[in-house]
């Protein structure tokens, strides 16, 4: 059946949203800005984030992001070219929302059950956090090129589970 296309939007924001997490992750030039009120690192990251799914048909999505926070607790935004907020995604212990910016928010009961739902499987958010800081951590599925870190840009594919994705992120520096 056919998806719709607010149906296909969703879902690109949501697939966006975990690969943009673990390319933004992976390719990050700046440092911590704050440390959270837990003692845990409170990051900020921002650039552009593009996104190619090899599904059928393939799914293309740009957009320019907006991360903070770490695996456990953070928030992502896409916004368009233009500056339209495309999504939101919100992640704590216990829950992950999606807010698609028309009044509908998706609720999860963990981020790596709106990753494996926008995706088809679970995006390794810990690995993609280590990429950002410039740590090749290793990922099922995934490899990391972080050959251009120093440039603020990251890419990273995943090759297993289908279908295979293509991830860069460019950072703002």
């Amino acid at each position: 059946m056919p998806l719709t296309l607010p149906t296909r939007l969703a879902r690109l924001v949501l697939v966006f949203a975990g690969f943009l997490t673990a390319l933004v992750l992976a390719g990050c030039a700046q440092t911590p800005r704050a440390t959270a009120q837990d003692g845990l690192k409170n990051e900020f990251w921002t650039g552009r984030i593009s996104l190619q799914v090899q599904s059928e048909p393939v799914q293309s999505f740009s957009a320019s992001f907006e991360l903070r926070g770490g695996p456990e607790r953070g928030e992502l935004s896409l916004t368009s070219p233009l500056g339209n907020v495309l999504g939101v995604l919100r992640w704590a212990p216990g829950e992950a929302l999606l807010d698609s910016g028309n009044g509908k928010v998706q609720r999860f009961a963990s981020v790596d059950e709106l990753m494996a739902q926008a995706t088809g499987a679970a995006v390794p958010l810990g690995a993609l956090f280590a990429w950002l800081r410039g740590d090749n951590a290793a990922a099922s599925g995934w490899s990391a090129d972080l050959s251009r870190y120093q440039d603020g840009r990251i890419s990273a594919k995943r090759s297993q589970p289908a279908p295979q994705a293509d991830l860069r992120v460019v950072l703002d520096q």
